[in-house]
């Protein structure tokens, strides 16, 4: 039993990281139905209150990392609101229209068209926008990612 357990709380944690770049999948609910996993085959004894506080401070800090490194990356190079709704449309239609490289492609060419048609600005300014949707969901990626090992790191010291 102890193996199947492992090797769903494995396949749990490999989910999640593919949650990074594809933001369809909800990561962080698959980090902790690892958790979950190890505490139905196991014991939730070894997982504290501590464990889970921390574990749910990292949760929002995932969310806040992720909604702030798109608006840092979109605002910065001169976005508006229209280019971070667009970015956001490309990040979940890119992937399914261009299968790899939609996860890049999606965001930028959102950004771009939603500061064309909603604000009317010039090309140049569009393109800008596009590449800082394009850091923006890089940042986010790295961010995410650097907070789901830590995650695992902490529930490895735990078990």
């Amino acid at each position: 039993m102890d193996i199947i357990a492992w090797v769903l709380i494995i396949a749990c944690f490999i989910v999640a990281f593919i949650g990074l770049v594809y933001p369809i999948i909800p990561s962080v609910l698959f980090i902790l139905l690892g958790f979950l996993v190890y505490g139905l085959f196991n014991s939730f004894e070894e997982l504290g209150w501590l464990f889970w506080t921390i574990e749910i401070l990292f949760v929002v800090l995932l969310f806040v990392a992720d909604s702030a490194a798109n608006l840092i990356g979109v605002k910065k190079f001169g976005g508006t609101k229209a280019g971070m709704w667009g970015s956001t449309i490309g990040l979940l239609v890119g992937p399914f229209i261009i299968p790899v490289a939609g996860i890049l492609i999606g965001p930028f060419i959102g950004a771009v068209i939603g500061e064309l048609l909603v604000t009317k600005t010039e090309y140049k300014q569009a393109l800008k926008a596009g590449v800082g949707s394009l850091v923006g969901f890089l940042t986010s990626v790295a961010a995410k990612g650097t907070i789901q090992v830590i995650m695992i790191i902490i529930f490895i010291i735990a078990v």
